[in-house]
């Protein structure tokens, strides 16, 4: 399993006399495009939700998003919450997290605001190409971004830093959001329920998470299941109706 070849991972540059990892100029960048591209297909449609609304709705996302995402990546390592830090919550984040906690800032925002219209369908593919963009970014750290599979013998193995053939989870999730893309695309002239392809954005994905996160060196925080499994079946049962909804419409299908 060990390579006697030096592996080229992390990726990194120099500034002032510092290391820094890309991965920084990617999170930046995948917010900047997913902005551009959440503007880009607004000019396309007719929002029936007000801009001033919108605006309300997008601040409960980043703010729901920002605890989300530290909250579960804390407990993917439970033994951290015992000797818990400022500075360990806030460079803590995954975007399972974040997904998970702009979800309810959303709901919560709409419920104060008394918005009742499905709001998510338009960030489907900006959420989709971020997500990519910024996957670039944690393939560039190897294993210093703990998306790392574990080790194999698999065709696909890598080194990604420590001389072990591992999977490397975030070329899998990049091949499986261009996947996303092309589903999506396809739907896009098809009439659905509005808010049924950000339903089907979150289901798709964590249903993704949920099965990718058996081949990564996850820890256990209940029942042997890890934070993110446990974010994904809460997700399930959350949008239970819609899973039953569509099966039911897919089996019905000729």
């Amino acid at each position: 399993m060990l390579l006697k070849s030096a592996s080229p991972f992390p990726f990194q540059f120099e500034l002032f006399g510092e290391q820094y990892h890309y991965h920084y100029i990617f999170e930046t960048l995948a917010f900047i495009v997913g902005v551009r591209l959440y503007y880009y297909y607004k000019k396309g449609i007719s929002d029936p939700i007000s801009d001033e609304n919108r605006l309300w709705i997008m601040l409960g996302a980043m703010v729901g998003a920002l605890i989300g995402s530290r909250v579960i990546a804390v407990l993917e390592t439970p033994e951290v919450v015992h000797h818990l830090t400022f500075s360990v919550l806030y460079q803590s984040k995954t975007i399972i997290g974040g997904l998970l906690g702009g979800l309810f800032g959303v709901e919560l925002i709409k419920k104060i605001i008394g918005v009742n219209i499905a709001s998510g369908d338009i960030y489907v593919i900006p959420i989709l190409v971020a997500l990519i963009i910024g996957r670039i970014g944690c393939f560039s750290m190897g294993i210093d971004e703990p998306t790392y599979g574990i080790p194999t013998y698999f065709f696909s193995g890598m080194d990604l830093g420590d001389g072990i053939l591992r999977h490397p989870i975030m070329l899998y999730e990049i091949v499986y959001l261009l996947l996303l893309i092309l589903l999506f695309n396809s739907l896009k002239n098809k009439t659905l329920i509005n808010g049924d392809r950000f339903k089907l954005l979150m289901v798709l994905y964590f249903l993704f998470r949920f099965l990718i996160e058996f081949i990564k060196p996850y820890h256990s925080l209940f029942l042997n299941l890890s934070s993110i499994h446990w974010s994904a079946l809460f997700i399930f049962i959350y949008y239970y109706r819609f899973i039953i909804r569509i099966s039911k419409k897919i089996a019905a299908k000729p």
